[in-house]
């Protein structure tokens, strides 16, 4: 999901297993293999990051810290229906998975998992995400989970992904939706700071993921995935980051409204801090020396973290909330 290459900085290292359980070390420790491989296929490293803007967006919504239940059960259908749109992609991409030098250790390319079975987890995956939260949250949380499998699946990963370099700017919309989710769980509506968090991390996503295919260009050309830096220059791939990272700093800033300005401060200066080294990128790649995309990939893991950190702390403490000016 957009954030779904956020944990992506390191290729996966699933160790080689049959699809029957077995290993050479003995049963026990081949079914400890299966349990892990499944549990690669789900990407958990990209879950915790969607998860740490999730818990926020509660917090938001009531301007205070929600029932420990109503988080636990949001987050528990959250990470099923991200780890089932994960496992369906991991299945329709197992080709280009195989030849990418970052992806080639996942569960389908060393054969860890059957094919036929990945499909079932995810599908198994979707299903129980839907059944958790219509049961414990609400139908609307319920249905916008569903929407946002559906959309990962057959708009970013069989439609967007392998035809157009804009495929992560509208694909992202995705790894979007868990701040929707989280506000519909508390609200049981969705009202307007709940579609400026997904602005934020809308424009997030193109400086994020753009950094590391930077990092892993020939990957994707050689998978011919059309990522914006193998069909773009690095002069206009980093200037398009400069441009989305002001963008997503201003956005931050619409937020300011609904809350105090605990959130305004660390909003602000932590997007200036950002925007520094997204410039210092841009700079870098202007003079022809080394760039080192991966450190303003990791960087964006930071400021997003920073931000929404700031939005939980913020509505827990519960300031005076600015409000509009007029």
């Amino acid at each position: 999901m957009s954030l779904v290459h956020a944990a992506h900085g390191r290729s996966d290292n699933t160790s080689a297993v049959h699809p029957t359980g077995e290993s050479p070390s003995g049963g026990r420790r081949g079914v400890r293999q299966v349990v892990g491989a499944y549990a690669a296929l789900a990407k958990p490293r990209v879950i915790e990051l969607l998860l740490v803007t999730t818990i926020p967006a509660m917090f938001l919504a009531g301007r205070e810290i929600p029932s420990p239940w109503l988080v636990l059960a949001t987050l528990l259908g959250g990470t099923m229906a991200a780890g089932s749109a994960n496992a369906l992609n991991c299945v329709i991409d197992a080709d280009i998975d195989k030849v990418m030098n970052r992806t080639k250790r996942r569960p389908l390319v060393r054969d860890s998992v059957p094919r036929r079975g990945a499909l079932v987890f995810g599908l198994a995956l979707g299903v129980a995400s839907f059944a958790v939260l219509f049961v414990t949250v609400n139908l609307l949380a319920a249905l916008l989970a569903i929407a946002t499998i559906l959309f990962y699946i057959f708009v970013y990963t069989l439609v967007l992904k392998r035809r157009t370099p804009q495929n992560v700017v509208w694909g992202g919309a995705a790894g979007c939706m868990p701040v929707v989710i989280g506000w519909a769980a508390v609200e049981g509506t969705v009202s307007w700071p709940a579609f400026v968090m997904f602005g934020v991390i809308f424009f997030w996503t193109p400086p994020h993921t753009w950094a590391l295919a930077m990092k892993y260009r020939e990957d994707y050309e050689r998978a011919g995935v059309p990522m914006l830096p193998v069909v773009a220059t690095p002069q206009h791939v980093a200037k398009q980051i400069v441009i989305y990272s002001w963008v997503m700093v201003g956005w931050t800033l619409l937020l300011a409204p609904a809350t105090s300005w605990l959130y305004a401060a660390f909003a602000a200066v932590a997007g200036a801090w950002f925007l520094f080294y997204a410039h210092r990128l841009y700079a870098a790649v202007q003079r022809g020396v080394e760039t080192k995309p991966m450190a303003l990939f990791h960087r964006s893991n930071t400021y997003l973290m920073i931000v929404f950190c700031a939005l939980a702390v913020d509505s827990a403490i519960g300031l005076p909330v600015l409000g509009l000016p007029f």
